[in-house]
């Protein structure tokens, strides 16, 4: 059964196991230009600093978790017949779509995380608040997942207008 799996399909479970391994890096960063913050962010414990998605916000972690989802089941369900035609490819493409409107949202609503007294004193003390490597691979990870299922709905749509071929009478 798995080698009828298509490299689309593929594709789809690399990007789930690769928004996986992003849950487990750092998901926001505070950071300083002045050198001043900077040392007295250094000398806070490293989780108040380097973020895990698991304190970030619901655009955190549900993208991730979403794209392994439908990772997971184009894999294990993509190849039947029924399943691939009832609208699975279009399910994974909703899917992956909903997944890149949350990172762009996470994206904007990056601060969010943090309380406004907390964001105001941030501000304040020229802390910003960025990315870190979890969020870049995570988006990464919902661009694959998107490309894939486009390119998956148009192999469905190809092969629904090929001509079947109908067995002949002996």
């Amino acid at each position: 059964m798995l080698s009828r799996v298509s490299w689309r399909e593929w594709v789809g479970l690399g990007a789930g196991l690769l928004a996986l391994v992003a849950l487990f890096l750092p998901w926001t960063v505070l950071s300083s230009g002045n050198p001043d913050v900077q040392a007295a962010l250094a000398e806070l414990p490293a989780d108040d600093v380097s973020r895990s998605v698991w304190r970030s916000t619901f655009f955190g972690w549900f993208p991730p978790l979403l794209v392994l989802a439908a990772g997971v089941t184009v894999v294990a369900v993509g190849r039947i017949p029924v399943v691939r035609t009832g609208g699975l490819p279009q399910l994974w493409l909703v899917a992956a779509a909903v997944a890149l409107v949350s990172v762009v949202l996470g994206w904007v609503l990056i601060d969010w995380q943090f309380g406004s007294e907390e964001r105001a004193l941030l501000a304040a003390s020229g802390v910003s608040v960025g990315a870190g490597a979890g969020r870049y691979l995570g988006a990464l990870a919902v661009v694959a997942s998107l490309v894939a299922a486009v390119l998956d709905v148009r192999a469905l749509r190809e092969e629904s207008r090929r001509p079947r071929k109908v067995p002949r009478r002996r």
